[in-house]
């Protein structure tokens, strides 16, 4: 998980030469429901409510690899999730005026205002991607060097830019985290953490060359076989979440795409690996 300053103050100058990936075709459509020196680590999101009435809730576990989701009894309740203070933009980024919260015109949010010009300043929920990187039955991990998290085991991943599409971010980012170039095949996941205004897309690669070593913002890197996941140690809940669907798609023999909603459990902090539920919507 990559902070874009730490790439500007360290001055890791990787520029990968990545071509335009074809379409993804073929995929089966799912979706579950229930990231800053990285993703999961700042409140970002907006308080959000969610019916449940249509979809089935379930609750997972963070036990280890071979944990199953648990039926949620309740199935048509919905979950009220504690409200989320929003930072505040005490200044217009236009022209530097004071900015005042109000609800324009036509719209049903506070917003901050610029008392001058009167640009409306949105805040709006941040991209991340990774990749998921497969080689001789083994997944490749990074140990996190920097806060929150650090010491922790996640997957390469990181703020999307602006000007690179999502599959270029996840395969730059395994760059600098990993030292390693990957092919990327296909999407595997998406997951939304409507608390902390995140959203994760998730990408199988496999490894150009046998060659990896940690990055600036890695302790190490690592294989490991799908029993020797050290749940135990992982970062984040995307990452927990992502690794068990992918360990009970491989078991099965049927890897799918995979779209999920995670909440934060009331009282979890945002960082949190494990304060969080998981209400699945779709599958293939």
């Amino acid at each position: 998980m990559m902070l874009r300053s730490v790439h500007l103050s360290l001055g890791f100058g990787v520029s990968p030469l990545l071509r335009c990936l074809p379409r993804f075709s073929g995929l089966a459509s799912c979706s579950w429901s229930g990231i800053s020196a990285s993703p999961e680590g700042l409140p970002l999101g907006v308080p959000c409510s969610r019916q449940h009435g249509v979809f089935r809730a379930f609750r997972m576990s963070s036990g280890g690899p071979g944990t199953s989701p648990d039926v949620d009894a309740a199935l048509g309740s919905a979950v009220a999730l504690p409200a989320i203070q929003m930072p505040k933009i005490c200044f217009c980024h236009s022209c530097g005026n004071p900015t005042k919260q109000v609800i324009p015109d036509g719209d049903k949010n506070m917003r901050q205002i610029c008392v001058v010009c009167g640009k409306i300043h949105y805040q709006n929920p941040k991209m991340v991607v990774g990749c998921l990187v497969e080689h001789n039955d083994k997944v490749l991990l990074c140990k996190r060097k920097i806060e929150p998290s650090c010491g922790l085991w996640t997957l390469p991943a990181g703020f999307l830019e602006i000007g690179e599409s999502a599959a270029e971010g996840a395969a730059r980012e395994t760059l600098e985290e990993a030292c390693a170039e990957v092919e990327v095949l296909s999407p595997f996941a998406q997951l939304d953490i409507p608390r902390i205004g995140q959203s994760y897309i998730i990408f199988r690669a496999r490894l150009k060359t046998p060659h990896f070593s940690p990055g600036p913002e890695s302790l190490e890197c690592a294989l490991f076989a799908l029993d020797d996941i050290p749940f135990d140690s992982l970062a984040f809940s995307s990452i927990i979440v992502t690794l068990k669907m992918y360990i009970e798609d491989t078991k099965s023999g049927n890897l799918k795409f995979h779209y999920c909603t995670i909440n934060k459990r009331p009282g979890a902090s945002p960082s949190d690996p494990r304060g969080f539920d998981v209400d699945q919507r779709l599958h293939s």
